[in-house]
């Protein structure tokens, strides 16, 4: 019997930078873009929600207010950082 661990999804276990980090917390652009993109899988998986259509059925899609929401959110919490 194969182990739990072979059947799951190899993860991205690929960490950000220290100096991307401490240049997003500066306000660096591109570093924070750098942010958003490593966290755009997690962003999108809180932001699922569940849509009933006219028909009645239900569809799991991506709440995009959500989802710009909690990216606004992560861009000020970045902002106010102190990596010094």
């Amino acid at each position: 019997m194969m182990s739990q661990k072979m059947n799951q999804k190899p993860r991205n276990n690929r960490l950000l930078s220290y100096p991307t980090i401490v240049m997003a917390s500066g306000g660096d652009v591109d570093a924070i873009n750098d942010v958003l993109k490593h966290y755009e899988g997690y962003i999108a998986a809180l932001s699922m929600r569940t849509f009933i259509d006219e028909s009645g059925t239900p569809h799991l899609c991506v709440d995009e207010t959500l989802r710009r929401r909690l990216e606004t959110k992560l861009i000020t919490k970045i902002l106010t950082f102190n990596a010094a």
